[in-house]
């Protein structure tokens, strides 16, 4: 039986480039890999071509170029990067492109990696946390979850999968522990005592696998995934173990947090305060028990610590 395609956006991004190896090591599996990317002569690209990808040039922002791609898929995965811009209009406007690709193209189902649309929690009128780029309370969370509509509402046969914080951020995003005046390795989460949902970006790609296995039983539903819920505390404990050095969880307060003056500080304060206020709602849409279900590899915080405890960056 001929294999079916998946379409997978952003390729050789984390959660892309994480799915298609996934697809290409379940050799016996019922899909077969189409990695998108904008640049299909770069490293990463003949990476995946070489593991046995079919890869094809698309760009997001190129409506005819992801319908060229889509075209004869059987699914796709949808993605977009808002940290490359850091504009959530043009989130908004790649989300529509794909989705009315998809449409054209006839795709029979999409995983749409979203995020919630903070807005409905916190009203823009509402001062708790403070309105940002005119219209969003946490742009780079509101953008995907206002997309949602714009699937459902073309009728593509949608997945939405939210997300969680990747614990790879500790490496690529500048989050690990750094050393503080005192001397000592500080984690700096602020959300007080409150869990955040966490993830290994890895881990993304082997639940958006496990979605597409599972055939049409998850159209239209919204589904989260994680691999566990951890404290500021509980994760500065964790590092202090893997690490074999003390690391302190240092709780700033989000305000605090915003004049930290990086790009995005204001985002993040925001999209923190938001997973600690709406602790319950936020976590209790990211079950780890189901997270398993897809992905029977998952990983806990301290096993992710062991395997990349090295490439952690110590300030």
């Amino acid at each position: 039986m001929a294999k079916k395609w998946i379409a997978v956006v952003g390729a050789t991004g984390a959660q892309g480039g994480g799915l298609v190896r996934a697809i290409l090591a379940d050799a016996g599996g019922p899909f077969a890999a189409r990695a998108l990317t904008r640049d299909a002569s770069s490293d990463k690209a003949k990476a995946l071509a070489a593991l046995g990808a079919e890869v094809v040039s698309a760009d997001v922002d190129d409506p005819a170029s992801l319908r060229k791609a889509f075209a004869g898929a059987h699914g796709a995965f949808c993605v977009t990067a808002f940290w490359e811009h850091f504009s959530p209009e043009k989130e908004l406007a790649q989300a529509r492109n794909m989705a009315q690709a998809a449409k054209d193209a006839g795709v029979k189902h999409v995983v749409w990696s979203t995020l919630e649309d903070t807005r409905r929690f916190v009203p823009l009128d509402d001062p708790r946390l403070p309105t940002l780029q005119g219209k969003y309370k946490v742009p780079h969370f509101d953008a995907k979850g206002e997309a949602n509509g714009v699937f459902t509402a073309l009728g593509v046969p949608t997945t939405f999968l939210n997300t969680s914080f990747y614990w790879d951020s500790l490496v690529h995003f500048g989050m690990g522990p750094k050393k503080g005046d005192d001397g000592k390795l500080g984690f700096v989460l602020p959300m007080g005592g409150k869990k955040l949902p966490g993830i290994a970006a890895e881990d993304i790609r082997r639940c958006a696998y496990g979605i597409f296995t599972r055939g049409s039983e998850l159209v239209g539903k919204t589904v989260g995934i994680a691999g566990e819920h951890l404290t500021g505390a509980e994760m500065a404990a964790q590092l202090s173990r893997a690490l074999g050095r003390e690391v302190v969880h240092r709780a700033v307060p989000p305000e605090v947090y915003r004049t930290f003056g990086f790009p995005g500080a204001d985002d993040l304060a925001n999209m923190f305060q938001f997973k600690a206020e709406f602790e319950k709602e936020f976590c209790g849409a990211r079950d780890v028990g189901f997270s398993r279900s897809l992905n029977p590899g998952l990983q806990t915080f301290s096993q992710w610590l062991a395997a990349n405890k090295e490439r952690i960056p110590l300030g």
